[in-house]
């Protein structure tokens, strides 16, 4: 948790470990087994290993035998395209403001990948892709689809069910990356229609280094990390068993908290509309559904790091986007392919979680606008 006085809003790059989750990790670790030993340790902490495979699956509503634990998102999504690829799905299409993780193994894998573009909304464009896949060439092998559930910068959510149609329809496997959605929308594996689905333990609460691709029927996974035969064979590795132990404690306290989750839609629109009465902000992602917990937004001209170190020496926590750059503020590419190139590196996002309250939100717009009159007044006397 963070010192008191302290407000942390930056939730999508990780959320402050949950109770629930840190006593499985701690009840994990004194278990000392091997999950694949026979004996009784190993039967022990293959339990563990099996009731959080359970409690994951409870979470997006799939069938036990779908999760296959990883180290994480990026290995999550990674082992769908790669398994997708060498199952003949060559060329994959991929959202232009997909993750970071998403866009460079579609990238590094097949004969080319192709850029899938979105709307102002944050909605993908889902015309062209319908086109597309109409006109998609024999050569390049059945269709692979990759997008985002919910967008990790804007919280923007996307018709999943509706392009999972259009690709089925041509034959297509799609991949869904719920990293960002699970434990803050109800998820239901079979009703998005997705052949895969990845997610990560925290985001939600539960601890960083473990994550879960989820397979449907129609997907053949072929396993990037060879030896033992752990996850059914699908991923060699003892698995991490205090950190899947976690996952699933989070993933069980998610569920059972998703009905009060929403309220922070609330709370965050208030302080939207606070930002939104001064002069030149501009908030994303206003036309589409999004995350409760999500808002994206900028401010001509006040640089995103100015932002984020003036909002930190106040006691908030916030980003200016993704946290996949090694500390590096560079300008946003979510917004970019948006259409807001001259915005994207003025933009910021606050995300809350499962700690946060609606003071928070409060809090956060206060002392943001006192922050932007700052800056706006030393702009004022410099121009002087």
């Amino acid at each position: 948790m963070t010192a008191p006085n302290r407000i942390y809003l930056d939730y999508n790059a990780t959320a402050p470990i949950r109770p629930e989750a840190a006593e499985a990790v701690a009840c994990a670790l004194a278990i000392g087994g091997n999950p694949s030993s026979v004996h009784a340790a190993g039967r022990t902490a293959r339990a563990a290993v099996e009731r959080a495979r359970g409690e994951v699956a409870r979470l997006v509503a799939c069938k036990e035998g779908s999760v296959t634990f990883t180290s994480g998102g990026t290995e999550a999504n990674a082992l769908a395209i790669d398994s997708a690829i060498a199952a003949g799905f060559r060329r994959p299409i991929v959202g232009l403001a997909e993750h970071a993780s998403t866009l460079a193994t579609c990238m590094a894998n097949g004969d080319m990948a192709e850029g899938w573009g979105v709307r102002a909304s944050g909605i993908m464009d889902l015309d062209w892709l319908e086109q597309r896949l109409k006109t998609w060439p024999k050569e390049a092998g059945r269709p692979f689809v990759a997008l985002s559930l919910a967008n990790n910068e804007t919280g923007v959510i996307q018709p999943v069910a509706e392009i999972a149609a259009l690709v089925r329809a041509a034959d297509g496997w799609l991949h869904v990356d719920a990293v960002q959605a699970a434990g803050k929308i109800a998820l239901d594996f079979a009703a998005t229609g997705a052949d895969t689905l990845s997610l990560s333990a925290h985001k939600l609460g539960g601890p960083q280094g473990v994550g879960a691709l989820i397979a449907g029927p129609r997907a053949v996974l072929s396993r990037r990390l060879h030896g033992g035969g752990q996850e059914r064979g699908r991923r060699a590795g003892t698995e991490n068993v205090s950190g899947i132990a976690g996952f699933g404690a989070a993933a069980r306290a998610a569920l059972r908290d998703l009905p009060d989750f929403a309220a922070q839609a609330a709370w965050r629109d208030a302080a939207q509309d606070s930002l939104a009465e001064a002069d030149g902000v501009q908030v994303f992602g206003t036309e589409a559904p999004r995350l409760p917990s999500v808002l994206s937004f900028a401010a001509e001209s006040f640089e995103s790091e100015r932002q984020v170190i003036a909002m930190d020496l106040e006691g908030i926590m916030v980003s200016a986007g993704a946290a996949c750059s090694s500390g590096k503020v560079t300008a946003s590419p979510v917004l970019q392919a948006m259409g807001f190139g001259s915005l994207a590196s003025t933009a910021l996002r606050v995300s809350g979680g499962w700690a946060t309250t609606e003071q928070d939100w409060t809090r956060f717009a206060e002392v943001w606008l006192t922050v932007y009159d700052r800056f706006r007044a030393r702009r004022r006397a410099s121009a002087a």
